[in-house]
């Protein structure tokens, strides 16, 4: 199969690329590299900043999209899939759409079906967004809230989830908000790692223990960094001898992975039911991960022996508590490294995940492609496209003129 995976999500598109060309499939990945983390990809859509930036944005993407026609899958990381406004993407959408045989949407991270269930709903005891009936009220959660609700970008959400021919969630916590509205088309699969070579073992613990935070630029408080951080210096400062703290924030991915190496621990994730891509990754290398590790998470993988996570609740007691133990008796820790990296072999093994999002594809290519008859009558419509975009793909030459006119809209 042909397989065009746009954008990017803490390395899941190219970690999923890896796999699906051993099992002899030819994919792209086209993506901003998940900004400054840098992850590699095929073809490069970066955004400078400034008008100017989502000006050339949009000139790459008009020359690029005659080459996104002819696949037999389009995967989307986000229903905002490129660094451009949603009211910009609509028409890349329908065009993409119409030019290929199916589209996958992900269920990753932040977009509307989220937000809104967390707030709305509530189907969790606590996420991102609530701490059971509470809604939480700091400002990144708050912005987040406003970003997806009542705008284009829950228009464009809405309208790609509804037209896709699959959706994809890969935690436990996403699934649950998206398989309520679309029961027929969601599926959980999980993140795909490199896996340990067989035969790894767990790496030998440090004296004093080598507690890891990443810290991610402007959300710290959203992800519940700044609770972790402040539970981690209390219990190093009263056990100075037995626990060293490293903390890193916005660094490429190549330089993140070398400083995570040596740790014994890392916490990550204080609002999540599941580890996520970092807490995966570390878990892969024997680190024990203090995050999220809830009954859903084992459950919707089936997973009855494993425990390798040491779950906490969303309080700065919790993780105190939990981490004074943990440097009270490093004894649980070799245990708990060789399980992380079983449980990451077992269930996220990036060729074993592949072959799940395979077996997906030929699912859907088994079937006649089918388009939304309203999209595909607006798609048949030359005025139904941002007039603009559509001078750029069937008239490259024309491209120059029309930049000051994108210009002024972006």
């Amino acid at each position: 199969m042909r397989i065009l995976l746009l954008g990017e999500y803490s390395n899941v598109h190219n970690t999923l690329a890896e796999g699906l060309r051993l099992l002899g499939h030819d994919v792209t990945v086209a993506s901003n590299g998940d900004f400054w983390k840098d992850y590699p990809r095929d073809q490069d859509l970066v955004r400078r900043r400034g008008k100017l930036g989502g000006l050339a944005l949009m000139a790459k993407v008009a020359t690029l999209l005659p080459q996104w026609r002819g696949y037999d899958v389009v995967q989307l990381i986000n229903p905002m899939f490129l660094e451009l406004k949603a009211e910009r993407i609509f028409p890349v959408y329908r065009y993409l759409r119409h030019h290929n045989r199916h589209v996958v949407l992900c269920a990753l991270g932040m977009d509307h079906y989220w937000v809104n269930e967390c707030v709305e709903r509530k189907p969790l005891r606590y996420s991102d967004f609530n701490i059971g009936d509470e809604l939480r009220t700091d400002a990144v959660a708050l912005r987040d809230r406003y970003d997806w609700v009542n705008n284009a970008k829950e228009r464009l959400n809405r309208m790609i989830a509804d037209d896709c021919d699959a959706i994809v969630a890969g935690l436990y916590e996403y699934y649950v908000c998206y398989q309520p509205h679309f029961p027929q088309k969601t599926q959980f699969i999980p993140l795909p790692i490199r896996s340990a070579q067989p035969g790894s073992t767990s790496t030998p613990l440090h004296t004093p223990l080598q507690l890891f935070i990443g810290i991610s630029r402007g959300r710290s408080a959203y992800k519940g960094t700044d609770i972790m951080l402040r539970a981690a210096q209390a219990v190093k400062e009263k056990y100075p001898d037995r626990l060293n703290l490293v903390t890193v924030e916005g660094v490429p991915f190549a330089q993140y992975q070398q400083l995570m190496n040596d740790s014994d621990v890392l916490m990550d994730q204080l609002y999540g039911y599941t580890p996520a891509m970092n807490a995966l990754l570390a878990m892969s290398k024997g680190i024990v991960v203090i995050g999220g590790g809830e009954p859903e998470n084992y459950d919707i993988l089936g997973e009855k022996e494993l425990r390798p996570i040491i779950n906490v609740e969303p309080s700065y007691e919790s993780v105190y508590n939990q981490l004074e133990q943990l440097v009270l008796h490093p004894e649980r820790l070799p245990l708990l490294k060789e399980q992380s990296i079983e449980y990451v072999r077992r269930h996220h093994d990036y060729l074993k995940v592949a072959k799940q999002y395979e077996k997906l594809y030929q699912s859907l290519n088994s079937q006649p492609s089918s388009l939304n008859s309203h999209l595909s009558t607006l798609i048949s419509q030359p005025s139904s496209l941002n007039p603009h975009l559509s001078t750029l793909i069937s008239q490259p030459s024309s491209l120059n003129p029309h930049l000051s006119t994108l210009n002024s809209q972006l």
